[in-house]
C-alpha cells in the first residue's frame, strides 16, 4: 500500500495476462494493476511515476531469456526490488455455450501458440490464430467472437473477461515456469534479508577479461546463478554482461562485487532482493 492507496503496479498486456496472475501472486489481490501495451512503457510508467511497481517478465524455463527486457534495465534508472516465478497453465477459453467439439479457431499470443503444439496437432481442423496478448485474445472473444472461436490465456482472464475453460493444461511441457522482476524507482528495503544482487558490468575487448572477471566470485566460492551478455550498442562485437550473484551482498558477495568494479569499464548494481518474492517490504 501507498499512502493508504493501493499499490499501483504495471504489467505487460490486458488484466488476465499471465503477469496480472503473478503480481497478485506475488503482492496479493489488493493491487491496482496499470495495464501497459509494450515493455517500453512499462518501463516508462514507473520512471514517470504512473506506476510503484513494474513486474517485468525477464526469462522462462522452455524460451529462455527476454533479451529486450536486459538492454532496458541496463537504460532505465530503476531498481530490481524483488523477483517472482509463475507456473504456466495454458487454458483453452471459449464464449458461454460454446464446446470443445466445435472450435475452429483460436487465438493467442504467437508464445502461447508455440506451447500448445501438440493440442494443435491432435486437432487439425482447429487454426490457430496470432494475437498481441493471452488476456487480450479472450477480450476480443468475448466482445464479439463466435460459439466456433477460441482463445489460450490463463484462468484468470477467463475469470474476468466471462469465458469458459473448456480444457486446461494445454501446454505441452508442464515444467513451465517465467520468472518475473519486481522494479522500483528508488531501492526498498525487504523484510527478508537480500540474497541476490544482479548487476551489469562492461570490461576491456582483451583476452581473458571475461574469465578474470568471473574469478573474483569463484575465489571467494560465491554461487552465480545466471549469466547473460548483450550486444553494446555503438561497439561492435563488444558486449555487457548481466550477472546474478547469490549471498549477503554485505558480506563476501558484495566484496566480490566491489573488487570486479575495480577492472570494470562500466559496472552497476540493478538491485539486491531476497531470491523469490515475499509480500512484505515491497
Amino acid at each position: 500500500m501507498t499512502s493508504g492507496k493501493p499499490l499501483r503496479v504495471a504489467i505487460q498486456g490486458e488484466r488476465g495476462a499471465f503477469s496480472h496472475q503473478a503480481a497478485i501472486g506475488a503482492l496479493g489481490p489488493e493491487i491496482e494493476v496499470l495495464p501497459r501495451a509494450t515493455f517500453d512503457e512499462l518501463f516508462d510508467s514507473v520512471v514517470d511515476g504512473l506506476a510503484e511497481r513494474a513486474l517485468v517478465p525477464i526469462e522462462n524455463s522452455l524460451h529462455g531469456s527476454i533479451h529486450e527486457n536486459y538492454d532496458r534495465l541496463k537504460n532505465r534508472p530503476l531498481h530490481i526490488v524483488g523477483e517472482t516465478q509463475l507456473r504456466i497453465r495454458q487454458c483453452l477459453i471459449g464464449r458461454p455455450g460454446s464446446s470443445l467439439g466445435m472450435i475452429r479457431r483460436v487465438a493467442s499470443h504467437p508464445v502461447a501458440l508455440a506451447q500448445c503444439r501438440r493440442f494443435f496437432a491432435e486437432r487439425p481442423q482447429v487454426e490457430a490464430v496470432s494475437a498481441y496478448d493471452t488476456a487480450g485474445a479472450v477480450q476480443d472473444l468475448m466482445k464479439g467472437g463466435l460459439a466456433t472461436q477460441a482463445a489460450i490465456a490463463s484462468r484468470l482472464a477467463a475469470e474476468l473477461y466471462g469465458g469458459v475453460v473448456l480444457l486446461e493444461g494445454i501446454e505441452d511441457d508442464a515444467e513451465n515456469y517465467t520468472r518475473f522482476l519486481l522494479l522500483a524507482r528508488e531501492a526498498v528495503k525487504s523484510e527478508e534479508p537480500a540474497s541476490k544482487t544482479s548487476i551489469v558490468f562492461v570490461l576491456d575487448n582483451r583476452p581473458g577479461a571475461l574469465y578474470q572477471a568471473l574469478g573474483v566470485f569463484a575465489a571467494r566460492k560465491v554461487d552465480l546463478c545466471k549469466l547473460e551478455s548483450r550486444p553494446l550498442r555503438g561497439h561492435p562485437w563488444e558486449y555487457s554482461f548481466y550477472l546474478d550473484v547469490l549471498g549477503d551482498p554485505c558480506a563476501t558477495a558484495g566484496e566480490a562485487i566491489e573488487e570486479l568494479g575495480r577492472s570494470c569499464r562500466e559496472l552497476r548494481i540493478l538491485g539486491s532482493y531476497p531470491e523469490g518474492l515475499s509480500r512484505n517490504g515491497v
